[in-house]
């Protein structure tokens, strides 16, 4: 029976002391109590060479790729959507980012991981891929911009991996709908 104690009494031991890992704040599980001046006062700050500084953001609007802006193909012109006329099809795949915000503004920086394959008429060279980015908050857009990226096919047996990175600056004041759209700007239908 004392066996079956002690795993009890170790048992409730732990869950006590894992408990007290979640209470209080910082301070109390540094050993310091909330009554201590010391532990009241935030550590000074360095002195930052702007006016305004950034802190790590909770909120950070996710990533949206679509199905009909995610690949981009190109064809020799005049021969849109027969196979043997691809110059090179593009594509958007995972993405992942980080946010920080100042008191005005939320900077998202997107990650989005590409591939950059050649057609039956492509050349090895540098590709412009013409990519939007488009953020919408509640039914409003609140930034749009479109930049012709460069990357280069070194071999056109060899498919080209390419990582496309950029930092949208957008209100600080978006809420919580927010959402960041990535993809290729498709070609006009005639």
């Amino acid at each position: 029976m004392s066996v079956n104690v002690s795993r009890g009494v170790v048992a409730v031991s732990l869950m006590m002391v894992l408990s007290g890992c979640n209470a209080g704040g910082l301070g109390s599980s540094l050993g310091l109590s909330s009554s201590d001046p010391a532990a009241a006062t935030p550590a000074a700050t360095p002195a930052v060479a702007t006016d305004q500084q950034a802190f790590v953001q909770g909120f950070c609007p996710q990533i949206s790729l679509t199905d009909s802006t995610a690949v981009y193909r190109s064809y020799v012109r005049g021969k849109d959507g027969d196979a043997e006329q691809v110059v090179f099809q593009a594509s958007l795949a995972d993405s992942t980012r980080s946010c920080a915000r100042t008191d005005t503004t939320l900077t998202v920086n997107a990650l989005i991981q590409g591939r950059l394959v050649s057609g039956p008429q492509g050349k090895a060279g540098t590709i412009n891929l013409p990519v939007r980015v488009t953020v919408v908050d509640g039914g409003q857009e609140v930034f749009n911009e479109l930049e012709q990226y460069p990357v280069t096919i070194a071999d056109v047996n060899t498919p080209t991996q390419f990582i496309y990175s950029k930092a949208i600056n957008v209100p600080g004041n978006i809420s919580g709908l927010a959402r960041v759209y990535i993809g290729f700007e498709q070609p006009k239908k005639k």
